[in-house]
C-alpha cells in the first residue's frame, strides 16, 4: 500500500493504528527498504504510535471518570 492510499492517522482506532504499527515494526525488523523508505515508515510508525497513546490516555481519562462517579454514588449512599 503506498502513501496515498493510507488512512488518514487522525481518524483511525486504536485497533487499527495498533496493527498498522505493528506492520510497520515488522516492515523496518526486515530491513530491506532503503534508507529514505526506512525514514518514511519510521515517521508513520511515529504518528500512529502517538494515536495510539491518544486513544489509551482517552479511555484512561474515561475510566477515572466513571470511578470518580462510581465512588461519589456510594459516599451518598
Amino acid at each position: 500500500m503506498n502513501e496515498a492510499e493510507l488512512p488518514e492517522v487522525s481518524t483511525m482506532s486504536y485497533e487499527a493504528a495498533r496493527d498498522e504499527l505493528i506492520a510497520v515494526v515488522n516492515r523496518l525488523e526486515q530491513g530491506s527498504l532503503t534508507l529514505d523508505e526506512s525514514i518514511s515508515v519510521w515517521e508513520r510508525g511515529e504518528a500512529l504510535a502517538a494515536r495510539c497513546e491518544e486513544w489509551l490516555v482517552g479511555a484512561r481519562e474515561r475510566l477515572e471518570k466513571a470511578k470518580r462517579g462510581a465512588d461519589a454514588a456510594e459516599a451518598t449512599e
